[in-house]
Order: C-alpha cells, then structure tokens, then sequence
C-alpha cells in the first residue's frame, strides 16, 4: 500500500532536500577555499538536489497547498499523491547516484522519472485552479512557468542522453535558466503576490501593477534564453533590464501592500520581503557580469568563486528565503487545520505555532541574510588578497556560521511544531 502523501509531505521533503544540498554546498565551499576542491560530480549533486528535489518538488506542494481541493473526493484521500512523491524522489535519487557513477544515460532516465512527475502533478494542479475558476490570467502565467520546467527538462535529457554536443555550453547555460529562472522564480513571484497579503492581514497587491510587472518577466526570461541561444550578450543585456523592471514593480507593488497593512510582520513576512531585495540584487550583479565580459580581457576577473557568489544571491537570498517564509506561515497553518477541524476552536493553537515559528526570527532571517552576502564580500576580497589567507579564511568560517545557524534554528523549529498538539496549547497559551 502507497504511503499517505498530503501537500505539507511535498514541501518537508523539498526542504529536507534543500537543507542537505545546503550543507554539501557549505562543503565545497570550505574545500575550495582551502585549495582542496570536492570532484566536480559533487558541485552537480548539490545543484540537482537543490533544485530537483529541493525546489521543485516544494513548488509541486506549494501548489497543492495553497489550492482548494476538490470537492468530489473524500476528505482522507483528496490530498494524497503518493505515485507522484515517489517517483519524484526515487527519481532525484536516481539522478544523483548517475551523476556519482558517471552514468549519464541513468540520469536522462531518472530525468524521464521526474518529468512524468511533473506532469502529473501539473495536471493535478491545472484541474484544481479550473475548477476554482481563478482568472484566466493566473493559469495562463503558470502554464508558461510549467512550459519552462518542461523546456529545461528537455534540453537536460538531450545533454544527459548525448544528444547534444558537450561544445554547446550554451545549451547547458539555457537548460540551467529555463528551470531556475523560467520556472522556479516565476512560480514563486506568483506565490509571494498571493500569499504575502494574506500573511499581512491586508487587502493585496495592485493589479494596475501586477499585470505588467509578470509581462516583464516573462518577457526577460524569454530573451534571456533567446540570448543565450544566440551566444549575445547585448540581448542578455537587454533582458536583464526588462527582469529588473518587472523585479521593480512587484517590489514596490508589494511594498506598498506592507505600508499599508496594520500587521507588524513575522518570520514569514520578513523572509519574502528580504527575499524580493536578494532578487533585485541578483539582477543587477548579472547585469554587471554581463557588461564585465564584453571587454576581453574582461576588467574584473571573473573565477569561480566569484560564480558561485553571484549564483548563491539567488539561490540562497531568493530561493531558499522565500522557501523558509513560505514555509513559516503554511505549516502552522496546515498543521492546525489538520489537527484541529473546527474552524472556531482552531484560533488558539494557530496562534501557538505561529508565535513559535517566529521565535528568535532577527538571528533566523539574519543569518541566512548576512551569511549570504557574506559570500559576496568573500569574492570580492580575492581581488585584494591571496585565496590562503586569513582574511578569506575568517570570511569563509562566518559565512558557514552565519548560514548554518539559521538553517539549525529553522529546523529545529519544524520538529518542535510537529511535537506539539492542540490539547497542549490551552495552558502554553495562557
């Protein structure tokens, strides 16, 4: 018999996958800046557990999550997925020990396992947002989010299967961006502009600015990979400055939605709103590599360690930021629903575990948030300073206390909401 696998199963497991990748990353950093750099393998077994298992498959339960279930399905079973769930991480499995072997043709087929997992559950999800009747604007931008997971997956098939040359790195670079950018960044943009108003307790965002600032991005996204198809920078330039106008509007659009809210914040909050600076920031470091490599040489070198600084601003200041705010307000939520069926008793316990979550939450949002700029001042130090020295040494250790510390208080969070019960929280709360 296949395991139960509700919404709030899909998004522990995404994180417990984004926390582990978190740790190994942590890992290559530390062996690159002591000069004894993990084989390049590790590097993608820690992106596609991030990204697969991690991101995508939150995303995958965020939707079910956030979307009312049918309503022609009993209430024990409606939320269950369990073929979907395994094959996704039977899949990522599958995928990583490929990558460890060197046996490409075994992740193009554990590529094949996550794809199918994806369309199911994009199906699951088309169906509860027509049946929900939202505007045919909302499906429409999902539906370009999913096209963009299902374009990456195929050039990621293509290059595991051979069938693309290793020479056209372009390819690669495109296959990267149509699912982080194209998919995932898209599809919690989506996300933050639905659930932030209601984590504020206000009336939402404008739609006079909504609208244009998702034409823009999805107009960025779409020649930021025309530019990397073409090998042109100046359309990856001009790309980059349509993604930042769109940034700009969603930015202010939900910014003025927190002026105007009479809540003071919370952990959640706090984590989407510095999340959306971490993406504007991320934009225009790209706009600047963009620029620094149309001069050969280019006038600031541009090593690894820099990438991977460039590349963590969004994977760690936007990504996995949104992700810890997401999941700040949808597991109280889910788990009072859950174990407490009556709306009008749920009040209590929900407020509980909200006040729990956002505990200690100025070391939790700044921690991740200075470690992860720390890693910006870590690349930028190697153009003073030799990579052995103290001073990238002491950087480095920080920015590994500073993120690791956050991740620990996080986690550490989540298992103490999934101990507590609702009969318990009558004296705690009073």
């Amino acid at each position: 018999m296949l395991p139960h696998c509700p919404p709030i199963v899909f998004l522990l497991t995404g994180f417990s996958w984004l926390l582990l990748a978190s740790i190994l990353g942590l890992a290559i950093l530390i062996g690159l800046v002591h000069g004894t750099p993990l084989p390049p393998w590790v590097r993608q077994i820690h992106v596609h557990a991030a990204l697969v298992g991690g991101v995508t498959q939150m995303i995958l339960g965020g939707f079910l999550a956030m979307m009312p279930p049918p309503h022609s399905t009993g209430s024990a079973r409606r939320d269950s997925h369990p073929s979907a769930f395994l094959a996704l991480n039977i899949g990522t499995v599958a995928m990583l020990v490929g990558f460890w072997l060197h046996h490409y043709q075994v992740v193009g087929a554990a590529g094949v396992l996550v794809g199918v997992a994806c369309v199911w559950m994009a199906h699951v999800a088309w169906s509860r947002s027509s049946h929900n009747a939202p505007s045919n604007w909302n499906q429409w931008y999902y539906v370009v989010a999913f096209l963009a997971l299902f374009g990456g997956l195929a050039f990621g098939e293509m290059l595991a299967f051979g069938l693309i040359p290793e020479s056209y790195g372009h390819l690669r670079i495109a296959h990267i961006h149509l699912g982080l950018i194209g998919f995932a960044i898209v599809v919690i943009l989506g996300a933050i502009v639905i659930l932030l108003p209601t984590v504020l307790n206000t009336s939402g965002s404008s739609p006079t600015l909504k609208q244009p600032a998702l034409i823009l991005m999805l107009l960025g996204i779409a020649a930021l990979i025309g530019g990397f198809l073409n090998v042109s920078v100046t359309i990856q330039l001009v790309a980059g400055g349509l993604l930042f106008a769109g940034g700009a509007l969603y930015t202010v659009n939900l910014f003025r939605a927190w002026m105007g809210s009479p809540h003071n914040g919370n952990a959640a909050s706090d984590h989407l709103l510095i999340g959306l600076f971490f993406l504007l920031f991320t934009i225009v470091l790209g706009i600047l590599v963009g620029v620094n490599s149309l001069s050969s040489p280019p006038v600031m070198p541009f090593g690894t360690l820099h990438l991977i600084a460039y590349t963590h601003m969004a994977l760690l200041g936007f990504i996995l930021q949104t992700s810890m705010g997401v999941l700040s307000h949808l597991i109280p939520v889910t788990l009072a629903a859950s174990r407490v069926p009556n709306s009008k008793k749920r009040g209590p316990y929900l407020d509980w575990l909200t006040t729990i979550m956002d505990r200690w939450r100025t070391i939790q949002v700044g921690g991740l948030s200075l470690g992860t700029m720390g890693l910006g001042i870590l690349a930028t130090l190697t153009w003073n300073v030799p990579l052995g020295s103290l001073y990238i040494r002491v950087m480095t250790w920080t920015c590994f206390g500073l993120l690791l510390s956050s991740l620990i208080l996080f986690s550490v969070k989540l298992v103490l909401l999934f101990s507590l019960q609702p009969k318990d929280s009558s004296s705690s709360v009073a």
